[in-house]
C-alpha cells in the first residue's frame, strides 16, 4: 500500500511554524537537541516537544536519534533545506524593506562562471549603478555547479552558467545565451611563440600545464582535445582552480594554462602574457541564465536580468525573451 500523499497545503494542516524551520537549522548546526535548544533560547523539553510533535502530525521521523546525537534522515535532510531557502528569503525581504525605507532599491546577488563575468556582467552592472544607484548588486564568479547549488538554496537570485547533470532541469528557467570560447595563455616571451605559425596540438606535448583539478569542464575540453588527435592527455600538469595561481606560475616558468578567452584578453597585457596562436577556435558547451522557475524574482532582480538579456541579444549571445523565460 502506497504510502499517503502530503496536499499542497500540508504545512497549513500540521501547523508548520518559523520556529520549526529554525529548530530545523539549529540541529543540522549542533546534531545535539540540547546544543540546539540552547541556541534558540529554548528548554531540551519544548525542543523535543516542538519536533515530536510535527513528527507525529507528518507520520515521519525526520531525525534519527542516538547515543551521540541527532542526525537528519533523507526526510530531515529535505526539511533542512526547504527551511535554509525559506529563511534566506525572509532575511532578504527584510533587506529590501530596509533598502525602500532608506530611499534604496533593493539588492541582488547573482552568480556567474569567468566568460560572461567579463563580456556581459561587467558592463551590464556598471550601467545599472549609474541607473539605479541604490541598487545593491552583489556578484559571485564560480564554476557552474557551486553556481547552481547557490540558487537551488536560494542564496542567489540567477546565475549565469551551465546546469549540472545531477539537478533536475525543470526546478529551472534556463536561458541559453552562448559558448566560452577557450584559448591557451602563456608569458609573452614563451618558446612556443616563436614557431612562427599557428601552433597545433602536436606542438604541446611534452608541456607543463597549470590546469583545473579533473573532472572540471576546463580540463576535461583540454584532455579532450589531446584525445582527437590520439595523444594523451597532459602529464605534467600542476592543479589549481585559482586563475591567479596560474596567472602567477605561467609567468615564472614555461608552464602553458588555458582560460576563456575573454579572460585571457583581459589578462594578456604587452610585456607579461599572451595568447598562444592556436590552429582552430575550441570552446566549451554552452553557458545561460537560469533561476528557480518557483522564485519570484524581487524589482531589482528583474530589471537587471532584463539588462543582461538585452546585453547577450545585442552581442548576438542570446534570443529574445519568451513568456517562459520572464
Amino acid at each position: 500500500m502506497a504510502p499517503p500523499r502530503f496536499p499542497a497545503d500540508w504545512f497549513q494542516r500540521v501547523r508548520l511554524k518559523l520556529r520549526h524551520l529554525q529548530l530545523f537549522m539549529a540541529l543540522e548546526e549542533h546534531r545535539n537537541l540540547h546544543r540546539a535548544a540552547a541556541s534558540l533560547n529554548m528548554s531540551q523539553p519544548a525542543a523535543s516537544k516542538l519536533l515530536g510533535d510535527l513528527e507525529d502530525m507528518l507520520g515521519i521521523e525526520l531525525f534519527d536519534r542516538h547515543g551521540r546525537g541527532i542526525e537528519p534522515n533523507w526526510y530531515g535532510s529535505l526539511m533542512i533545506r526547504h527551511a535554509r531557502m525559506i529563511l534566506s528569503e525572509l532575511k532578504e525581504a527584510g533587506e529590501e524593506l530596509n533598502a525602500l525605507q532608506a530611499g534604496h532599491s533593493g539588492r541582488v546577488s547573482i552568480g556567474t562562471v569567468m566568460a560572461p563575468a567579463v563580456e556581459l556582467v561587467v558592463p551590464v552592472v556598471s550601467a545599472m549603478t549609474q541607473e539605479h544607484p541604490g541598487l545593491k548588486i552583489a556578484v559571485g564568479v564560480e564554476s557552474s555547479d557551486v553556481l547552481a547549488e547557490r540558487v537551488h538554496q536560494g542564496t542567489m537570485d540567477f546565475a549565469i552558467g551551465r546546469l549540472p547533470g545531477g539537478m533536475d532541469p525543470l526546478t529551472f528557467v534556463y536561458e541559453e545565451i552562448g559558448d566560452e570560447e577557450l584559448c591557451f595563455v602563456c608569458r609573452d616571451d614563451h618558446p612556443l611563440l616563436d614557431l612562427g605559425r599557428d601552433v597545433v596540438v602536436e606542438d604541446l606535448v611534452g608541456a607543463t600545464w597549470m590546469l583545473q583539478p579533473v573532472g572540471t569542464l576546463l580540463r576535461e575540453r583540454v584532455d579532450a582535445l589531446f584525445r582527437s588527435r590520439g595523444l594523451p592527455p597532459p602529464q605534467r600538469v600542476i592543479e589549481s582552480a585559482s586563475p591567479v595561481m596560474s596567472m602567477a606560475m605561467i609567468a615564472q616558468t614555461d608552464s602553458l594554462t588555458v582560460f576563456a578567452r575573454a579572460l585571457a584578453e583581459l589578462y594578456s597585457t604587452p610585456g607579461r602574457y599572451a595568447i598562444v596562436p592556436f590552429y582552430k577556435r575550441f570552446s566549451v558547451e554552452p553557458y545561460g541564465i537560469f533561476r528557480l522557475r518557483e522564485r519570484p524574482l524581487s524589482p531589482g532582480a528583474q530589471t537587471l536580468l532584463t539588462a543582461l538579456r538585452a546585453a547577450a541579444i545585442g552581442k548576438g549571445l542570446g534570443r529574445g525573451p519568451t513568456p517562459t523565460d520572464l
